[in-house]
């Protein structure tokens, strides 16, 4: 975390001091904030790659970590899946057992 906040913050101050500069030599406050953006961006890629992989790696590590731990699986599922299916069988065997009632009286 500490990386990805050290590659925000220098970002950000780089951002900053181009358009401090653009602004200075009269670009015009939006232009320069959008250009500085640019500017950054660009420079951020060619320069602060090292830094930017290592925040890639800790946050990808920390997922990983995170996955890792919801991989646990649940104890009670089988249990519950059963009682569900057998509650579908007797539903179903009512529902049979019902219809055959009906046929007899009306009397086929």
């Amino acid at each position: 975390m500490r990386s990805f906040l050290l590659y925000a913050v220098i970002r950000l101050a780089l951002w900053l001091a181009l358009w401090w500069l653009l602004a200075e030599l009269g670009v015009g406050l939006a232009l320069a904030a959008v250009l500085a953006a640019a500017l950054a961006m660009l420079i951020s890629i060619l320069f602060l790659a090292r830094l930017r992989e290592d925040a890639a790696q800790q946050w990808r590590k920390a997922d990983e970590r995170r996955a890792a731990g919801k991989e646990q699986r649940d104890e009670d599922a089988e249990y519950e899946d059963e009682f569900l299916d057998a509650e579908d069988r007797v539903d179903s065997e009512d529902r049979v057992d019902a219809e055959d009632r009906a046929d007899e009286s009306r009397g086929r």
